[in-house]
């Protein structure tokens, strides 16, 4: 799992590189916020999560606000995200092509994930490649 805290990189050239190569799964929250974020981080960890999600082409970006750059957090809530700063937990599942393909206020399980990504077009294709 990524964090931009410790980089010098924009989470928007993040994701951008991203295009076209992964999937994006974007987790944001509060600092002082319930537990929600280390839950769904939490959730993801165990091998076999994270064996799907490599199957799936997955990344996973977390983002907590004290830690969020003012050039990220303006693009989160001025872009298609439209974070709602003030937001204890919130997520997003992105697509190959960059798209938001389902954003999120709960922690999400990794059956639900795995199942949205896998009703994606182009996961079908992926799919359909290996068998």
């Amino acid at each position: 799992m990524e964090s931009t805290a410790n980089l010098r990189t924009s989470l928007k050239a993040i994701l951008e590189e991203k295009k076209g190569e992964r999937r994006v799964l974007v987790l944001y929250g509060r600092e002082n916020g319930p537990h929600q974020i280390i839950e769904q981080q939490e959730i993801l960890h165990p091998k076999d999560i994270a064996e799907g999600m490599a199957e799936r082409d997955l990344d996973v970006i977390v983002l907590v606000g004290y830690t969020l750059p003012e050039p990220d957090r303006w693009f989160l809530t001025h872009s298609e995200f439209k974070l709602v700063p003030s937001e204890d937990f919130q997520g997003w599942l992105l697509g190959k092509d960059g798209e938001i393909k389902h954003t999120f206020k709960q922690v999400m399980q990794p059956d639900e994930l795995f199942k949205l990504i896998d009703s994606m077009p182009m996961r079908k294709d992926e799919m359909k490649k290996k068998s």
